[in-house]
């Protein structure tokens, strides 16, 4: 849940995250790391130092509850002046992890005349804090040592490539900070220093590729009259066209590296489209039936992207993606604007621009047209309460399989027909762990399934024909319920029993719906506010950021959903179908592959599993959550 276990680089980039949130708020110049012989790291900076006093409520050092205790951190206040406005900590957990995935940790702090020292052995304190020296008043900073536990990683070395990569994106992204790798055994020393970053980064990241055009680069932040968002949000950008060679795309929120991605990088292909397709309009350059997609403009786009948000939603405590549903909007409505401009001021290098996009979404029309929609033959029809999209490409077109008529009415309104078909089901489909093949098809919903996706049914191991899979994505739509649950296990027994070769091509997902919405009222300048969370622990979280933003407990209004027949067409877009803002999960094997999903479906499915079925129940029962 909160991070990585391939390699022990993600609890490092902890620290060199809260590192960088002091410089990000002005206190630190320099960062340093030094990766020692015995696999140990050290990360210093020169910032205000973690504060060493007592904490009025836990009695104990700040510094010991940063380190030990989980939502301990000092970044809730996003007021104005709050310590913390855009740092990338949210719920206080990161370096607690840190902490207890080290064999040792060691953290010296330098703060209001004084060397302090604390140390932790496998996540408790086996040194309290103590002042070891006295230091003058001008000298400031933290640095922290970890030995990273083993026993929890595949492999118990830092990657270097990796962890250079984001040393060197930190200083790019810190504009004036000095950022230093020592590797002790080698005596090799990197340092990364930049006054003005983001272009030489792509630049350098894009190994002297011929561009179309110069780089757009450029940025906006709300300013303290902005109506919309917090003053001080907004984005800096810098995007690159090229014609062939790799494409370079990197993302960040408040320093956060984000590799997945998320709504911040949407709004940059939004505004992107927007202002391409308005020049590529207004100079008629559109050829006659053929429609611009945002895609065709970001197919060979290389940006750099780096967020400032006043209060980031991430997909997960690893922070790979955002979530932030204002984030399309924010970067999406700086960057389109400014871009308009930059095309209008340099025409030329607009057209050029313009006619690269015009040449994918030709390149798209004709693999298009390569790929027929089988509507069925004389045998199989499709389904006749199944709305189709309008569009045959595979790479795009996806189908939700929707639990019940209501939600589906609601999914047939809010969808986008292009490319996304509704499928709605009645009720709980047949339990198909030990249903023979020829036996299928006697089930109606089955039946509706197979001749929807093109796919006819097969066992594992076996060959299977995809070539008339009409949908790329089959999203599982349920109630997010104990109900909506047992609905997706069924359809997943289903695909895996049967479709197999479905999932393990990576066409299965399933959609999570939110099961809590909050409505927000307006405060000072920011606008009312509805954020939708996904299950208790999400709600809880927000709660807590809204406490932190000063509202008075009981401000807020939540509402719980009991389905998704309850969601209005344009909720059930905004939070479940928009490719921007949802959240789909692919359905992968885990542990051993097939083999083990079959054996656990086995136990949880088959008819003669019931003694082992009430075993692994009376073992697991203490990690179900119960709603009462």
């Amino acid at each position: 849940m909160y991070t990585r276990t391939d390699n022990p680089l993600h609890i490092i980039q902890e620290v060199v995250d809260n590192a960088a949130d002091e410089a990000l708020a002005g206190h630190a110049r320099n960062i340093a790391v030094t990766l020692h012989a015995d696999g140990s790291l050290t990360v210093e900076d020169d910032g205000r130092g973690i504060p060493v006093g007592e904490h009025p409520e836990e009695h104990a050092p700040v510094v010991e509850l940063v380190f030990t205790r989980l939502h301990a951190g000092g970044k809730f206040s996003k007021a104005d002046g709050g310590a913390y406005a855009f740092s990338g900590g949210l719920h206080g957990v990161g370096v607690s992890v840190t902490n207890a995935l080290s064999t040792r940790l060691e953290v010296t702090v330098w703060r209001d005349g004084g060397e302090w020292r604390i140390v932790f052995a496998d996540g408790d304190v086996v040194e309290p804090l103590a002042q070891v020296a006295t230091v003058g008043r001008r000298r400031s900073g933290t640095r922290v040592r970890a030995w990273p536990d083993a026993r929890y990683f595949d492999h118990a070395q830092v990657p270097l490539g990796e962890l250079e990569h984001a040393l060197r994106s930190k200083a790019v992204l810190l504009p004036g900070t000095r950022v230093t790798l020592t590797l002790e055994k080698t005596g090799q020393r990197r340092e990364w220093h930049y006054e003005s970053g983001l272009r030489g980064y792509l630049d350098e990241a894009l190994g002297g590729a011929p561009t179309l055009a110069p780089p757009f680069e450029g940025g906006q932040y709300a300013g303290p009259d902005d109506e919309q968002y917090a003053p001080g949000e907004g984005a800096q950008w810098v995007v690159a066209w090229t014609e062939d060679g790799p494409v370079v795309r990197e993302s960040y929120v408040n320093l956060i590296a984000t590799p997945a991605g998320g709504t911040h990088e949407s709004g940059l292909r939004e505004g992107l489209f927007g202002a391409v397709k308005s020049f590529a309009e207004l100079h008629n350059l559109l050829p006659k039936g053929i429609r611009l997609l945002p895609e065709d403009v970001y197919a060979r786009a290389s940006f750099i992207l780096s967020a400032k948000i006043l209060d980031p939603q991430f997909q997960g405590q690893i922070k790979e993606r955002l979530n932030s549903r204002d984030a399309v909007r924010l970067v999406g409505g700086f960057l389109r604007n400014a871009l308009e401009l930059w095309l209008h001021a340099n025409v030329e290098h607009g057209k050029r621009i313009a006619e690269l996009a015009i040449g994918q979404a030709q390149a798209r029309s004709r693999a298009a047209r390569k790929v027929e929609k089988r509507k069925g033959s004389g045998v199989a029809v499709l389904p006749g309460k199944l709305t189709d999209c309008e569009s045959t490409d595979v790479n795009r077109t996806e189908v939700f399989l929707v639990e019940g008529d209501s939600a589906g009415g609601s999914a047939k309104m809010g969808r986008d027909k292009e490319f996304q078909a509704i499928l709605p089901l009645r009720g709980k489909i047949l339990n198909a762990w030990e249903v023979e093949r020829d036996r299928l098809f006697a089930n109606q919903e089955i039946h509706d399934i197979s001749v929807a996706i093109g796919v006819d049914p097969h066992g594992p191991g076996q060959e299977a024909d995809l070539s008339g899979l009409r949908y790329g994505r089959i999203c599982i739509l349920s109630d997010a319920d104990v109900d909506g649950a047992h609905i997706q296990v069924l359809l997943l027994t289903l695909f895996l029993r049967h479709f197999p070769r479905l999932i393990e091509a990576g066409h299965v997902y399933i959609a999570r719906p939110p099961l809590f919405r909050v409505d927000v009222p307006a405060a000072g300048k920011r606008p009312a506010r509805k954020l939708y969370c996904l299950d208790q622990a999400e709600l809880d979280a927000v709660l807590d950021k809204l406490r932190g933003e000063g509202l008075r407990e009981g401000g807020w209004r939540i509402s719980r959903f009991k389905g998704l027949g309850e969601m209005n067409a344009e909720q059930l877009w905004d939070t479940t179908l928009n490719p921007d803002t949802r959240r789909l999960a692919r359905v992968r094997h885990g542990g051993e592959g097939l083999t083990n999903s079959a054996r656990m479906f086995d136990m949880l499915m088959a008819r003669g599993e019931a003694a082992q079925r009430r075993v692994w129940l009376e073992e697991k029962g203490n990690l179900a959550d119960v709603d009462v």
